[in-house]
Formats: structure tokens, sequence, C-alpha cells
């Protein structure tokens, strides 16, 4: 008989060792919010180049509400990041400015700009925005009418805050297709014909120490009568006004009556107060400033598609202050 097979022990069994388990994967970390910002263009001091630099720089859109248009090089910028493929629309005014905006919509609409004449419900659309990549956005008391540029005392100030760009973003949306909307505020925005009344009023009310205010137009009898009220409270007023033919003096004498310091321009082909901004209580821990492009006139407020705002960056109000001043200092006094 053949031995029994004898077979080896069989090795232990092997463990294999269990990897660690890894983490659930979280939602990716939302960026922390830059700090808001609020840079201030004085014209004719600092010239276009800043607002050219902000149209180049757009990297996905560009929304553009305009009175007046005939700058060609903002034309070509816009119809160059058309062909790009950047997501480029433009709202021109109509019911004013028709005629002189033709040559820019012809040129746009050729460029692949999507470009809209404004809702005719509006007087007038009368506001100068321009808003980057959904981010960035120049609020102006200027047009873009290379004829005024050298001569004309303009504002504009370009903002990152989110909640007012925001808001600008819905109202061109609304206003590209004209769709009856009520402008969201944001944090600062003044828009006609909404809420521009009440918030001028409140600013010029809420003063306390001084206004001092630059108007191409002042027809407006609440305003007037709001000026009149802050002058009896003792606040010192300080007007640097337009006044092409006397178009205001009737305005001008009786707020000089009630002790303001006025500083007139006259002449359309010299030196041009086109600026609308009211600074109130400047150097004081309540300073406010209004820059936009609504006018002390009662369609301005209560009748046209317009937009500022009132805000208190110190940087801001610091240059509205000097530019203004040196206005006064250069005026004709009333």
């Amino acid at each position: 008989m053949s031995p029994k097979a004898t077979h080896p022990p069989a090795a232990p069994a092997q463990t294999k060792p269990h990897p660690t388990p890894k983490p659930a994967p979280g939602p990716t970390p939302t960026p922390a919010p830059g700090p808001v910002t609020y840079t201030l263009l004085t014209e004719p001091d600092q010239g276009l180049q800043t607002i050219y630099n902000l149209l180049s720089s757009a990297k996905k859109s560009i929304d553009m509400t305009m009175y007046e248009l005939s700058d060609t090089q903002v034309e070509t910028i816009l119809t160059a990041a058309a062909a790009k493929g950047l997501a480029v629309r433009v709202i021109l005014d109509q019911n004013n400015e028709k005629a002189n905006n033709t040559a820019a919509y012809t040129k746009l609409a050729g460029g692949k700009v999507g470009v809209h004449w404004a809702n005719p419900a509006y007087a007038c659309t009368h506001q100068k925005t321009i808003t980057i990549d959904g981010a960035t956005s120049a609020i102006m008391t200027l047009n873009l009418t290379p004829d005024d540029y050298t001569t004309t005392r303009d504002f504009a100030v370009i903002t990152n805050n989110p909640a007012d760009v925001a808001a600008i973003e819905a109202t061109f949306n609304a206003d590209y297709t004209n769709a009856a909307i009520t402008p969201p505020t944001g944090q600062s925005l003044v828009w006609s014909p909404t809420n521009s009344r009440a918030a001028l009023t409140a600013l010029i009310n809420g003063a306390t120490k001084s206004l001092l205010i630059s108007q191409e137009e002042f027809e407006d009898t609440g305003i007037q009568t709001a000026v009149e009220a802050a002058l009896k409270r003792k606040v010192a007023v300080t007007l640097v006004q337009e006044n092409l033919g006397g178009k205001y003096s009737s305005v001008l004498n009786t707020l000089k009556a009630a002790g303001a310091a006025i500083a007139i321009y006259s002449s359309k082909t010299g030196y041009y107060i086109h600026a609308k901004t009211v600074l109130a209580d400047y150097g004081t821990a309540q300073a406010s400033l209004f820059v936009g492009s609504e006018n002390f006139s009662t369609d301005s407020l209560d009748k046209n598609r317009e937009l500022g705002l009132i805000f208190d960056d110190a940087g801001c109000m610091n240059g509205v202050h000097t530019a203004v001043t040196a206005d006064y200092n250069n005026g004709t006094k009333f």
C-alpha cells in the first residue's frame, strides 16, 4: 500500500488592509467677495480713457444705456467685442435723440451688437450707464459725445457694488424688451421715474450743515422748495448752475434772496456745467453724495428713465468737492 500523500500546511489567509475612507466631497467653497469700490472720473480733467479701458476689459458681456452716442471709438470697441463673441447690448434714446443716435444704431446693428431703441413710454431715456460682465457698472452724468468732452463738467462713478450692479442689470433686461418694471434700488440707486424725487428731496432735507450742488437744469418747484427750506435751517447752500440765456434766473434770484451762494456758467461753446451732483454735509460723519443723470426738472424726476446713486465714499466726495468748488470760484457770481 502506498504511503498516504501528505500536503504542506495551508498558508494563513492574507487579510487586505482596508483603505482609509476619504471624506465625502463637500460643496466648492465660494470665494469671498472682494471689497466694494468706487472710482470717480472727473471731466473734462481726466479724459475718457478710463471709460474706453472699462469697455475693453469685458470678458463676457457689455450692457449700455445711453442718451446720446456719437463716439466712434466706443462704437468700435462694442462691435469688436461682439465680433469676439461677447454678449453686447445697447439701449439708445429715441424720443429726443433718435436723429443723433441713428448713425450709432446703424453701425452697432451692422456689427452684430444687440441694439434697441429705448422704451417710448418714457418722455426720454436720459440714463447713461455701462455694465461690464455683470460685475462692474459706470453710472455717469456724461453722454458719449466727443464734441462735449473737452469743455463740459461731468462725472462718472465706477463701482462693483454687487447689489447695485444686480439692480442695474435687472432693470436693463426689462428696458431692453420694453417690459414694465419698478427698478430695484440695490444699496444706493436713484431711479427715475420711481424713487428719484423722494431720494433727492430726502438728501436735501437731511442736510444740517451744507449743500454743494451742481446742475445743468433747475426748474422743479419741489426741489426748489426743499433747497429754500434748507436755507431757512441755516444750511450753507452753494450752487453752480448752468444758466444759458438766463433760463433759470427766476429760480436763482429766489434762492439768492434766501441766502444761497451761486455761480453761473452760460456758454454752450465754452465751459459748460452738465454735471448733476448734490454733496450734503461734506466733512461731517453724515456726509453723502448724489451723482447721476437726474436734473432738477419735473420731466427728469417724474417722466424720464434716469439713474444716479447716493453714497458716502470719501474719495468720490473729495473729488466732487474739489471740482465743484473750483467751478464756483471760476464762475460768474450771480
